[in-house]
């Protein structure tokens, strides 16, 4: 197609002052938008961060006290996923299906995260840290350690559900 009889199309077709309350039309929303997003104030980047650390604590204490399964159901957003074994389980009925048959009796799951960090928008935070595992049997013992990345998601209600764990 010519380009100048698309020019001369859209400038015929274009009443004179039209293009001026688009440029002003465009000008506000650009304000509006800077405005709009907004930087935490330092307090409220700490506030949230203690948010988070109480969250992590919190989901300790539940796993430690009534199981893995319950714990990482309780504290999954709907749309959680988990990686395990190189398996991404998907929604609380994924992480419900990577849990079933297992027992899980018996463990002791501690952890607590080194850094965190909450986005500007105070919507979403990241935790990470390190992990240790142990599970204990008549016969055996097994423990492990490692390195835990977990993603947070702030609820509706003010609380914090996992994303990705």
């Amino acid at each position: 197609m010519n380009t100048n009889v698309l020019t001369f199309t859209i400038a015929q077709n274009t009443r004179p002052g039209k293009e001026m309350k688009i440029k002003i039309l465009i000008s506000i929303l650009s304000v509006l938008f800077l405005f709009g997003c907004n930087k935490l104030s330092e307090k409220d980047y700490v506030d949230l961060k203690a948010e988070v650390m109480s969250t992590e604590s919190e989901f300790e204490v539940m796993v430690n006290k009534e199981g893995l399964e319950k714990a990482f159901l309780h504290f999954a957003d709907d749309s959680a996923a988990i990686n395990r074994n190189k398996i991404i389980y998907k929604g609380k009925a994924g992480i419900k299906e990577y849990f079933m048959g297992q027992e899980n009796k018996n463990v002791v799951l501690k952890w607590k995260p080194d850094f965190i960090y909450v986005a500007e928008a105070g919507d979403l935070a990241y935790t990470y840290g390190k992990f240790t595992y142990a599970e204990y049997s008549p016969e055996d013992t097994v423990k492990a350690e490692g390195i835990f990345h977990t993603v947070w998601k702030k609820q509706t209600n003010g609380s914090w559900r996992y994303v990705w764990d």
